[in-house]
């Protein structure tokens, strides 16, 4: 892959679409997209830009959420020492984190089943991860665990969120993400 769109269909919400970018770049991958709900019970647009480098670790995230609640931008980075700085400011408590989850995109889970396609069915690991909400833009350290189920399926969980099951394609890419996407173009 150097290059790929895909679309998917939101299956918690009345109207909700989102659209993603992935690009291959010199020492790693960019993806950027958008989120839109717009059903009876949420209104929100959410765009976000992930960088992650060869090792699928997370380098930097721009996040922008318009709602009810009006505007809000967030803007994550990590160095080579896993430290993290928040809108330019050090924040420890993401200290360590590999990787950095946006609620409104099924497209951040590719970035942890690509770094541990190496396991076997069965096998499973926890990684630390910067979550963040939509629309308020808050983040939270919660530590995920993946779990290979078998070629092209996953599991993950965190205490905060629950359990989820994933099919992904050749890619990494969520096909199908139980209770919330499926995949509808790419």
């Amino acid at each position: 892959m150097t290059t790929r769109v895909v679309a998917w269909r939101r299956t918690d919400e009345d109207a909700g679409h989102s659209l993603a970018r992935m690009e291959r770049r010199p020492g790693g991958w960019l993806f950027h997209g958008t989120e839109v709900l717009a059903g009876p019970e949420t209104l929100l647009a959410c765009s976000f830009r992930v960088e992650v480098d060869d090792a699928w670790a997370t380098r930097s995230v721009e996040v922008t959420a318009v709602s009810a609640a009006g505007e809000r931008r967030l803007v994550l980075a990590a160095g080579d020492d896993r430290r993290w700085t928040r809108d330019g400011e050090p924040e420890p408590a993401l200290d360590g984190c590999v990787d950095v989850d946006v609620a409104a995109t099924p497209l951040t889970n590719t970035l942890p089943i690509r770094r541990l396609a190496g396991l076997a069915a069965g096998e499973e690991v926890v990684t630390p991860v910067a979550w963040v909400d939509v629309p308020a833009l808050g983040v939270t350290r919660v530590d995920q665990t993946y779990r290979r189920l078998g070629e092209r399926s996953w599991r993950y969980s965190d205490d905060a969120h629950g359990a989820f099951e994933l099919t992904v394609d050749d890619d990494g890419l969520v096909v199908d993400y139980t209770g919330m996407s499926t995949r509808v173009a790419g």
